[in-house]
């Protein structure tokens, strides 16, 4: 159970500040240099919750094998990209929601085994 909850963190975390950062990367002031951009406050949140991301999933990686880690916790792309077309109004075109079919399917058959692999 803990390296279940463990995977809803590392997921939120990617999925948070993912689009924290592009958030704040796309309603920055116009003609902003890039360096000024980044002292936006969402874009910090999202570097930091990035940062906490990564050490959440070396974490992760320490408690479960990576054949489980690496398809479970890709269920972050679909909920970012979900979350880009929810509230930044990006396009989702078919090739794209085939793909998130995929994803979706994959995690949802490794997220259905055991986390940890038995000798």
């Amino acid at each position: 159970m803990r390296i279940r909850i463990l995977a809803a963190v590392v997921v939120l975390a990617n999925v948070v500040g993912n689009f924290s950062m592009s958030w704040g990367m796309k309603h920055r002031v116009s003609g902003e240099p890039l360096l000024t951009a980044l002292l936006n406050p969402f874009v910090i949140a999202g570097i930091g919750l990035l940062i906490f991301w990564t050490l959440t999933r070396i974490t992760l990686l320490s408690l479960a094998d990576l054949s489980y880690v690496l398809p479970v916790t890709s269920i972050g792309y679909v909920l970012s990209a979900l979350a880009g077309w929810l509230f930044l109004h990006e396009s989702i075109t078919g090739q794209r929601a085939a793909g998130i079919a995929l994803i979706t399917a994959g995690t949802m058959l490794v997220g259905r085994t055991a986390p940890k692999a038995r000798a």
